[in-house]
């Protein structure tokens, strides 16, 4: 095996380890020889491919990225929030990343709130993520439909419920499959933005 395979593969390997500590003991009680442990790898491999835990964490943000932007990149993505059916596109991708990403997103809230640095980087992240879909949004008020305020405002509602609704299933083990909590998110979400039913 190259060099240059192997240490990507030790870069998987870490990141991999990483989700699985920080799914069994939260972020901020993770050490990084916790990881390299998981990991099978060597103390001194981390500093190899991260700067820290907190390099490591925004790498994982970015795989988490790169998973939601190859979707939309994809030829049957839709962007009017008008179509139901783009609405749940989007929240069942949304559905499927927060179970795939659970322990990123549970370590990325616990930085954030010990580091005004990765507090800083999460937002940039998010202002990224919300221009992405404004213009979605935007479509609704654009087919003169009501928004219930100013298109940010509206998807921030959005996100926000739709985030706060996913921790709260998955923290309680609530018994609906994902097609049953994308179906009631989509209802939610489009009569939320288009002020009617589908």
């Amino acid at each position: 095996m190259k060099r240059k395979e192997r240490a990507a593969e030790t870069e998987a390997a870490l990141k991999a380890a990483a989700g699985r500590v920080f799914a069994e003991r939260g972020y901020l009680n993770t050490k990084i020889t916790d990881i390299t442990a998981e990991a099978g790898r060597a103390a001194g491999s981390f500093y190899n491919h991260f700067a820290g835990k907190e390099a490591l964490l925004e790498a994982l943000l970015a795989d988490l990225a790169a998973d939601s932007d190859s979707w939309a990149a994809g030829p049957g993505h839709r962007s009017d929030f008008t179509d139901p059916q783009a609405v749940r596109e989007h929240v069942a991708v949304y559905v499927r990343l927060y179970r795939e990403h659970a322990a990123t997103l549970r370590a990325v809230q616990e930085a954030a709130l010990v580091s005004e640095g990765f507090a800083a980087t999460v937002n940039r992240f998010a202002a990224g993520q919300a221009a992405d879909l404004l213009g979605h949004v935007a479509q609704v008020a654009e087919a003169g439909r009501r928004l219930p305020a100013a298109p940010e405002t509206a998807l921030r509602m959005t996100f926000s419920l739709v985030h706060a609704f996913l921790r709260a299933r998955q923290q309680q083990a609530d018994p609906a499959t994902d097609e049953e909590a994308t179906e009631a998110l989509t209802r939610f979400v489009y009569r939320g933005l288009n002020g009617r039913d589908y």
